[in-house]
């Protein structure tokens, strides 16, 4: 059955409020993850409500924390989360950084004491909005070995980038750091699916076609050396500069008990009109975009997820009952 959006809204906020959220922590966290459910990433999506609900009740997420600004600079900004949800502190600081921007050229907004921030190219859809480009990055908890290691030290870390174009649809360029989402084994599990090799370890190194092993043990890093020296540099940008805590300090998402993760997220904005202005961006952006749909076959990066939203606007979300009848329980 396909469900709309504000019918989803509604019952994921009661969840979450049910479980503690203040209202803005519960709408800014529920619409992140109806989006993400309606871009088709489930993994991101309603799926997780009962995993945070779970750490609500735990004491892992302040319920009623708001996020506020710590310290700034003209082109720089630092948001506590206090401990909350992700997605309310986030909000501000793309708003602090596209507002700052647009007075100096380019800005970054890094957020500390946060929690899973959810499908990482959403907090960017404003920002292209805009007219401005824009990067997002965070950590997660220890899913990926260090290059040449075997124990879990960073998180499938994820980074995303978007460029507006007008009147068109943005390039959204949105990837997680191991070979896979972590999500994506969670999601496995529940079905009782096997993974493809290549996925995961398991605890003691070896390749894993288990889910659950693979939850227990670690995600492999997208291209080898290269994917475990971009989560590094991912990991010391959002940690090193905001005191956030590293992947290995924070406790896996998919226990409810466990410390609270105090991660951190960074976003960096850019204004065209500062570079080279927006006739140049707009002539180049097209430029190599047309070049690149020359050969058949390709696809714009992010078209699918924003085809999706489309038809999920006009048409509703397809839910599995199974993920309703769980929400449905927590109310």
């Amino acid at each position: 059955m396909l469900h709309s959006y504000q019918e989803l809204n509604t019952l994921v906020q009661a969840a979450l409020t049910r479980a503690g959220a203040s209202p803005d922590q519960a709408s800014a966290t529920a619409l992140a993850l109806v989006a993400a459910e309606a871009s088709g990433l489930p993994s991101h999506g309603l799926s997780r409500v009962t995993m945070y609900v779970g750490h609500l009740k735990a004491g892992r997420v302040v319920g009623d924390a708001v996020p506020v600004v710590k310290n700034q600079r003209a082109s720089a900004v630092l948001i506590d989360a206090g401990n909350g949800f992700a997605f309310p502190a986030c909000r501000l600081a793309i708003d602090e950084a596209m507002a700052r921007a647009a007075q100096t050229g380019i800005a970054i907004a890094a957020v500390t004491n946060s929690h899973h921030f959810g499908m990482a190219s959403y907090h960017l859809d404003a920002v292209a909005s805009a007219g401005m480009v824009g990067i997002a990055c965070g950590n997660s908890p220890a899913a990926m070995p260090a290059a040449g290691g075997k124990r879990p030290i960073f998180g499938t870390n994820p980074i995303a980038a978007i460029f507006p174009r007008e009147g068109k649809h943005p390039v959204s360029i949105d990837l997680s750091l191991s070979e896979v989402a972590r999500g994506k084994l969670m999601v496995a599990d529940k079905k009782g699916e096997s993974i493809p090799l290549g996925w995961a370890l398991d605890a003691d190194g070896n390749p894993t076609t288990d889910p659950k092993k693979g939850l227990a043990g670690s995600m492999l890093p997208m291209g080898g050396v290269k994917g475990a020296m971009l989560a590094l540099m991912v990991e010391l940008l959002v940690t090193t500069l905001t005191g956030a805590h590293f992947g290995a300090e924070a406790d896996t998402f998919f226990v409810d008990d466990g410390n609270q993760p105090r991660l951190g997220q960074a976003f960096i904005v850019i204004d065209p009109t500062a570079l080279g202005g927006t006739a140049v961006y707009s002539e180049r952006i097209e430029a190599l975009l047309s070049a690149m749909l020359v050969d058949e076959g390709v696809r714009l990066p992010g078209q699918r997820r924003f085809d999706l939203m489309a038809r999920a606007n006009a048409s509703g979300i397809d839910v599995p009952q199974a993920t309703l009848d769980a929400i449905n329980a927590l109310i």
